[in-house]
């Protein structure tokens, strides 16, 4: 049950956040505390206070999160910029996704343990200054992710009718609403929207994949050596889609029971982003392949992306029901925006005690009017923006995931009991953060040499396929590269900091 009085009792601790500064802000937090509003912020969820039993939340949670066009979308890249035939496609997404959801599904768990947010666990290895790197590629994003995905979920809206089009910012704007209202609720509600959201989802694409399956190809695929360069940029794509989740992972667990077992929640958040993940992303990667049967349908996709690939198969054969289904498509971007603008709060308030100090709802509002508008002006330029989005975020949360693992594995000995959770406000008992930043250092180091991008191809990503276009491994090497350095860097450092 939700207690009412939690933003009463974060007003009343003594944790050095000046909250008495933003006084007014609270009143209004603490009237809408009575109406089920979340009050808290990064405040740490003591042991006593954890309500959600069901060890199935976090399935449900990244099912729905992940049962959407964005998606979608990320599938339909494998043939629109990277050219693969629909097998080395699907055996891509399928590898990259079960390697990459990995970490998400481990810090999964440390939020049941610790009851703190993903990126305040990160001052634990990262320390309380050099934290501030992650904290901020995390605002960006998660404002970016919510930008790409308004912006696919207004052109499946625009996709629905020819004649009565509407406008772009106007699908743009009516996404974000119903986002805002969700994440504006919080945890309790976040969880309950996403626990059903995917229904209907789930039976529209099933239908699509009736209309297309007859037109499907398996096979066009080009010669040996250039294609592993695009099986390796492919996956690199795919990478940065699920690994965009590890810097929110645990912001979905901190009201489970400590003692829940580890084992249930990592098996079933691995479980609940794989299926969608994978699903739903060889479904995109298909519908590429009916153009040579369907000629329409490839006008569809150069005149609305993807939203009109997916209008072309249910609209197009079905008429107003087809529009129906579209419009309820185009609506599945809010559960996938919803984690971002929830977590982009989160992960704000770990900037410094002012901003811990501004209530989450505040954030919320705030960071939702940014990405409508950067969303209006960039809806033009929007394939080459997800992709270029999505690599740079893949190399950083490689290196992110590594550096927290390797602290918890090497420097705490995997054992909870070497955290001290309430010290997450006092750097001098956090890691000094020189070990991590150098460490990061050699990461991005890594991540230049290997990749592959439209406006930049690596040293080594040269080396591979095709020397103009070259393979992207700059996430694989983002991550030796800072395994490599973190642990004698972490050894010194702990040494002469204490901590």
């Amino acid at each position: 049950m939700h207690s009412t009085n939690e933003a009463q009792a974060l007003e009343d601790m003594d944790d050095n956040v000046p909250r008495d500064k933003f006084a007014k802000l609270w009143a209004v937090v603490m009237f809408l505390d009575k109406y089920g509003v979340e009050a808290r912020g990064i405040e740490r969820v003591l042991p006593d206070q954890r309500t959600q039993t069901s060890p199935l939340a976090p399935f449900w949670m990244w099912l729905a999160a992940n049962m959407t066009i964005s998606t979608f979308a990320i599938g339909v890249l494998a043939q629109s910029i990277f050219f693969l035939g629909l097998k080395e496609a699907a055996l891509t997404i399928i590898f990259f996704n079960l390697l990459c959801t990995l970490p998400v599904a481990y810090f999964s768990t440390w939020g049941a343990k610790l009851g703190l947010r993903q990126l305040t666990l990160s001052r634990f290895s990262f320390g309380y200054a050099t934290a501030q790197l992650p904290i901020v590629l995390n605002c960006i994003a998660c404002v970016g992710w919510s930008i790409v995905n308004s912006i696919v979920g207004a052109q499946t809206l625009r996709a629905v009718s020819t004649s009565h089009q509407i406008p772009t910012a106007a699908g743009i704007v009516v996404i974000a609403i119903l986002t805002i209202v969700v994440s504006f609720m919080g945890y309790r509600v976040v969880h309950l929207y996403e626990q059903y959201s995917w229904i209907p989802v789930v039976i529209i694409f099933f239908i699509y994949l009736g209309q297309i399956a007859r037109f499907t190809e398996s096979d066009f695929g080009g010669s040996g050596s250039v294609e592993a360069g695009n099986v390796l940029s492919f996956g690199a794509t795919v990478a940065g889609f699920a690994l965009g989740w590890t810097s929110l992972a645990a912001d979905y667990t901190v009201r489970m029971p400590e003692d829940m077992s580890a084992y249930k929640i990592f098996f079933w958040t691995y479980l609940g982003l794989n299926t969608p993940l994978i699903l739903v992303e060889i479904l995109g990667a298909a519908a590429m392949t009916t153009f040579a049967q369907k000629p329409t349908w490839e006008d569809a996709f150069n005149n609305n992306s993807v939203g009109g690939l997916l209008g072309a198969g249910l609209a197009g054969p079905m008429g107003g029901f087809g529009s129906f289904l579209l419009v309820l498509l185009a609506l599945s971007i809010v559960a996938n925006n919803i984690p971002n603008m929830y977590s982009l709060a989160l992960t704000f308030q770990n900037l410094h005690p002012y901003a811990q100090a501004i209530p989450r709802i505040v954030i919320v509002i705030i960071g939702s009017v940014i990405y409508i508008v950067l969303a209006i002006v960039g809806a033009s330029h929007f394939e080459e923006w997800l992709d270029t989005l999505l690599v740079i975020l893949s190399y950083w949360l490689a290196i992110f995931s590594t550096i927290l693992i390797e602290e918890h594995l090497i420097f705490r000995k995997g054992k909870w009991s070497n955290y001290v959770p309430d010290d997450f406000n006092n750097w001098r008992k956090l890691p000094l953060g020189i070990a991590s930043f150098l460490a990061l250092g050699c990461g991005v180091a890594g991540a230049v040499l290997g990749m592959a991008q439209v406006w930049y191809v690596g040293v080594i990503g040269r080396m591979i396929g095709d020397p103009e276009f070259g393979g992207d491994i700059g996430f694989e090497l983002a991550f030796a590269f800072t395994a490599v350095t973190y642990p004698p860097l972490r050894y010194l450092e702990k040494k002469w900091w204490g901590y």
